[in-house]
């Protein structure tokens, strides 16, 4: 299965990969990519099947399908090439657009709401915490003076005059990592990815494997630790010198090293610089020592 299907591109490969009777479910939030994937994946036929929802939700949609389990997870974190270029969606500031950033359009918060009505303080956490801004003290007093802000490019106007000078010649926009902020919030994409993780590990029948994208430091931070943690036989501190945890190893982690795009990838696709696969297995249950 695939949690994040966005427009099958995943998909289609494990399809092809799985001929002649591999069966799969693929999850999106997003009605305009599974309108997508539908039609992308259509020479599957039954094989496939996609629903609307959060990969939250994994463990319940795989009873839906009256599976017992999954021989594979992905899941492709952050936003899709597609979304980030349907200009209306408000994920990026180079057209401008109403500030939104939802991945469903049953998100109640847009970033407009939190632009708009976060106290200044919560304001300057929340772009700290989850764009790593060192200057989010300062950004977020330029915006909550700049209120009401409506479009994209009005929040990246103001994150510019409110950057040092030094960050202005920098390579990367400095609205950048404010925009990546705001985004996290709404979706709640930290969250969400560590409700996930202990369900896709359940899910998985013995030899089974997850594999997980993430395309910046917090998301690749929480897989990274997660797996290291299911992948011991004992969790309780050094300092600890006999287990009394019962922790079981549950996976087998099978890269040591991430993942990364090649340079010829990356000359392909720029936008895959950034990313970082992580891989692990399912292991085999333990029978208790007789």
């Amino acid at each position: 299965m695939d949690g994040t299907v966005g427009a099958g591109g995943h998909a289609w490969g494990i399809l092809q990969a799985s001929q002649p009777d591999g069966r799969f479910l693929g999850l999106d939030l997003d009605p305009q990519a599974l309108e997508l994937a539908r039609q992308r994946l259509a020479e599957f036929g039954e094989r496939v099947s996609l629903v609307q929802a959060s990969y939250t939700t994994l463990s319940e949609q795989i009873t839906r399908t009256g599976w017992e389990g999954v021989n594979g997870i992905l899941l492709d974190l952050g936003l899709s090439s597609m979304q980030l270029d349907t200009a209306a969606r408000g994920f990026s500031f180079a057209v401008d657009a109403p500030l939104d950033m939802r991945f469903s359009p049953q998100n109640p918060v847009s970033a407009a709401d939190l632009v708009n009505k976060l106290p200044e303080r919560d304001l300057a956490n929340l772009i700290f915490r989850y764009g790593e801004e060192r200057r989010s003290r300062q950004i977020a007093r330029a915006i909550v003076r700049s209120r009401p802000i409506h479009t994209t490019h009005q929040l990246a106007e103001i994150v510019l005059r409110a950057s040092g000078p030094e960050r202005r010649k920098s390579h990367l926009h400095p609205a950048t990592r404010t925009f990546q902020a705001l985004r996290i919030e709404v979706n709640q994409e930290l969250e969400n990815l560590q409700s996930v993780l202990p369900q896709a590990v359940a899910a998985l029948l013995p030899g089974g494997r997850l594999a997980i994208i993430a395309f910046h430091s917090l998301e690749d931070r929480i897989v990274k630790h997660y797996f290291q943690r299911e992948s011991r036989d004992c969790i309780c501190p050094p300092s600890q010198p006999v287990c009394t945890c019962g922790h079981q190893a549950v996976l087998k982690i099978l890269t040591r090293s991430p993942i990364r795009p090649s340079e010829e990838e990356t000359a392909l696709n720029p936008r895959a610089r950034s990313a970082v696969l992580r891989i692990a297995e399912k292991l085999p249950v333990k029978l208790p020592d007789k």
